[in-house]
């Protein structure tokens, strides 16, 4: 287990049941992609922060650089409630030593950086943004390797997030190799 790969990864491509509907993604392209040489580390901001499944869907709202979570439907601002709890999740992901994180698509708390529409009060898309949780992930950990599920289905998209987990994790085993010494 301790040689094994730590990398986040959205809840949902894990199969775990924490949609806004109550469902699941399960990716097994992406769980066969790494096999046994990874440990994932489950993250769903959503379910995590305290929101219930199933739950309204969200979409994100405002300014594409500081967007607001929002319910599609009521409209409800959960936007101060994840980020607070991302602020802490992230203090706890330190100690991991990540390698990585997969992310879903669409998601309003988790899409990668600059890859959602955010969309203004009337409903017009503002332009792209970013899942919130997604946002503070990369800000906290600027030179770890962020992607997408979709995106894992591009050779070349997969090649690079391949090669820089595998390169990370090997900086991090001859580190601890030469500390050993």
């Amino acid at each position: 287990m301790g040689d094994r790969i730590p990398i986040l990864i959205s809840a949902c491509l894990l199969g775990k049941n924490v949609r806004y509907d109550g469902g699941h993604k399960r990716d097994p392209f992406i769980l066969g992609m790494f096999g046994e040489s990874v440990r994932w580390v489950p993250v769903c901001p959503e379910v995590e922060c305290g929101l219930s499944t199933p739950r309204e869907p969200m979409r994100l709202a405002g300014d594409p650089d500081t967007p607001r979570l929002v319910g599609v439907d009521s409209g409800a601002d959960h936007t101060e409630r994840i980020i607070r709890w991302a602020k802490g999740r992230l203090r706890e992901l330190e100690s991991i030593g990540l390698c990585g994180y997969i992310c879903k698509r669409n998601s309003p708390s988790c899409s990668g950086v600059g890859r959602i529409e955010v969309s203004d009060d009337s409903g017009a898309v503002a332009g792209p943004g970013s899942g919130l949780f997604t946002k503070a992930f990369v800000e906290r950990f600027p030179h770890l390797p962020v992607e997408e599920e979709g995106r894992l289905r591009e050779p070349t998209a997969r090649e690079a997030l391949l090669e820089k987990v595998f390169a990370l994790m090997e900086v991090r085993r001859s580190r601890r190799r030469r500390g050993a010494q």
